[in-house]
């Protein structure tokens, strides 16, 4: 048996990946996911360093997830997080950001949006210029608030949303990285494995 584990920045993102995990592996493989969540980025950072070096299963595929949030440059907290990562022992651990927020992702598929929260007509507003490309947004967690009518919570909505989206057109880019990094790790798995 292999395991896939996540670091992980909050539990919204936890219930994503609980919620697409089926979806993307097939559940006959003997691959499993492992969650690792923080009490937020600066928690992340702060102890990842010494979680991975107490992390024994050298042949576990580690990704770690974190929001861009305010940061100017995506590329800039990736490269902090792999630092980190090397330093630890683990420099095949794979790092993803969601830019600006995980909700950039449910901001890409409006369809998906309405189906989980039963909000009618939301996904018709997904061909509007901002919703085109969602990681652009600097703040897309108040978006969803405001295009939801605060009905989505970030835990409750993850929950609910995250059955319905997109895998295989997402159309936020750190969203189809993110997916396509678990994709990756499952298959190096399964190479392992057999």
């Amino acid at each position: 048996m292999s395991d896939v584990v996540f670091f992980l920045e909050e539990s919204s993102a936890r219930v994503l990946l609980e919620g697409i995990w089926s979806r993307l592996v097939d559940p006959e493989l003997p691959i499993h996911p492992q969650y690792r969540v923080f009490e937020g980025k600066q928690d992340l950072e702060r102890q990842l360093d010494r979680k991975l070096k107490g992390f024994r299963d050298r042949s576990a595929s580690i990704i770690v997830v974190r929001d861009q949030d305010r940061e100017p440059d995506c590329r800039t907290v990736k490269r902090r997080l792999r630092k980190i990562c090397e330093h630890a022992g683990r420099p095949d651990a794979v790092v993803r950001i969601a830019c600006h927020e995980l909700e950039a992702f449910y901001l890409g598929d409006l369809q998906a949006v309405e189906r989980g929260l039963g909000i009618p007509g939301l996904g018709a507003q997904q061909e509007k210029a901002r919703f085109r490309s969602p990681d652009r947004l600097p703040n897309p967690s108040m978006e969803l608030e405001k295009l939801t009518a605060k009905r989505y919570q970030k835990v409750s909505g993850s929950r609910a949303i995250a059955p319905h989206l997109d895998l295989d057109r997402p159309r936020s880019r750190s969203f189809e990285h993110l997916i396509q990094a678990i994709r990756n790790a499952v298959e190096r798995l399964t190479i392992v494995e057999g």
